[in-house]
C-alpha cells in the first residue's frame, strides 16, 4: 500500500509537470502539488518506519535463539553433572 500512495503521488506530480501551466498556476494546482509531495514524504517515512519494524524483529528473534542456546546448554551440563554424581 505504501507503494501504491509512493507511485500515485510521483504520477501526479508528473501529470502536474506535464501540464506545462503557465506561471500563474492556480492554487488548487499549487495545493496539488503540495499534498503530492507530502504524501511522498509520508510514503518515504512509513517505508522506514517499516523497516526499522522488521529489524527490530529480527533482533528480537536472534535474542530468544540465543537464550534457547543458553538454557539447553545449561540443561545438558546441569543433567551430565546429574549423571557424573549419580555414578560415583
Amino acid at each position: 500500500m505504501n507503494k501504491s500512495l509512493l507511485l500515485a503521488s510521483l504520477v501526479a506530480v508528473a501529470a502536474l509537470t506535464a501540464c506545462n501551466k503557465p506561471a500563474d498556476t492556480t492554487p488548487a494546482a499549487d495545493a496539488a502539488s503540495a499534498a503530492a509531495s507530502s504524501a511522498t514524504v509520508a510514503a518515504s517515512a512509513a517505508d522506514t518506519s517499516a523497516s526499522a519494524a522488521m529489524s527490530a524483529a529480527s533482533s528480537a528473534t536472534d535474542a530468544a535463539s540465543s537464550a534457547a542456546t543458553g538454557a539447553m546448554a545449561a540443561a545438558s551440563s546441569a543433567a551430565t553433572a546429574a549423571m557424573t554424581a549419580a555414578s560415583k
